[in-house]
């Protein structure tokens, strides 16, 4: 039997809608995501990684953490119904049905899973790395017969546009949707004229994902909905604005300027809770293996 928050999504979906979907992270932002009465909510892994954890959205978060987090944020929100990101299925397809067996009983509406070679990486940042279309196909078909629920929707992402170029993004989108994908996510495109084309080049349903400071145009919701779009996410909408509070109270506090820690871009934001440390970690243990 599906939930009252399934169901709402798949209506909203059916009446052809535009699904505005900000971004939450913690209990408080999806009480207040409820209270000023928003459609639908998305449970942003970044914000979940910096708010929750201090960390940047470079897949350091397990699958364990962001579904406890899911269980606070659907318990916040209630009929609302959440999106949750589920960055690439934290492993392989044996991995990824438990995935989606714990999304699934944590209560989300919908579960979004990603084509990116894993440890992921936020989708506006650069030199990312991508499994193969085949590869995700397999992810997804797991991730499809695993569900108990029809009513959840499945969002499959793709990650093709920065590595790979804009008909690899579309071409591996439209495969995802013939394999059954109830919503498809390219992720980043680049320009509007990239948009128009997704709009009119993937035959399904679709997510556009709206980042501050990120590579993807702003678009109003009107322009969206002029386009076809089924789901527009604001991943940083609620984050952005809270970490500039925080920064500027802090800096108050002190005496000194916000101005130097004010970030314009995601990886900007990601370096205040530690990017730039994590990936010289990296580097330092890569060339030890080499």
């Amino acid at each position: 039997m599906t939930t009252a928050a399934r169901a709402r999504l798949r209506e909203l979906l059916d009446s052809k809608q535009l699904v505005v979907a900000p971004g939450v992270f913690d209990g408080l932002s999806a009480q207040l995501a409820k209270r000023t009465g928003q459609t639908a909510a998305y449970l942003t892994g970044a914000g979940v990684a910096a708010a929750g954890f201090g960390l940047p959205d470079i897949g350091l978060v397990t699958q364990t953490e962001m579904v406890e987090r899911a269980r606070v944020v659907v318990r916040a929100l209630g009929d609302v119904p959440l999106l949750a990101d589920a960055d690439t299925g934290y492993g392989a397809p044996i991995n990824v049905i438990r995935t989606v067996r714990e999304y699934e009983d944590a209560g989300v509406a919908a579960i979004q899973l990603e084509d990116q070679a894993f440890p992921k990486r936020c989708g506006h940042l650069p030199d990312k790395e991508l499994v193969s279309a085949d590869d995700f196909a397999r992810t997804l078909g797991a991730a499809l017969e695993a569900r108990t629920d029809d009513g959840m929707v499945v969002i499959a992402r793709t990650d093709a546009r920065g590595p790979l170029g804009i008909d690899e993004a579309i071409d591996r989108a439209n495969r995802y949707a013939a394999e059954g994908a109830d919503i498809l996510f390219v992720e980043a495109p680049q320009s509007e004229a990239e948009i128009e084309r997704i709009a009119q080049e993937v035959k399904a349903p679709l997510l556009l994902n709206l980042v501050i400071g990120g590579l993807t145009p702003e678009q109003s919701g009107e322009r969206l909905r002029e386009l076809g779009f089924a789901v527009a996410i604001h991943p940083s909408a609620v984050l952005g604005p809270v970490a500039f509070a925080a920064l500027t109270a802090l800096c108050q506090l002190r005496g000194i300027g916000a101005e130097e820690f004010l970030p314009t871009k995601p990886a900007e934001f990601f370096n205040l809770v530690g990017m730039s440390e994590w990936f010289e970690l990296g580097q330092t243990y890569q060339r030890k293996g080499a």
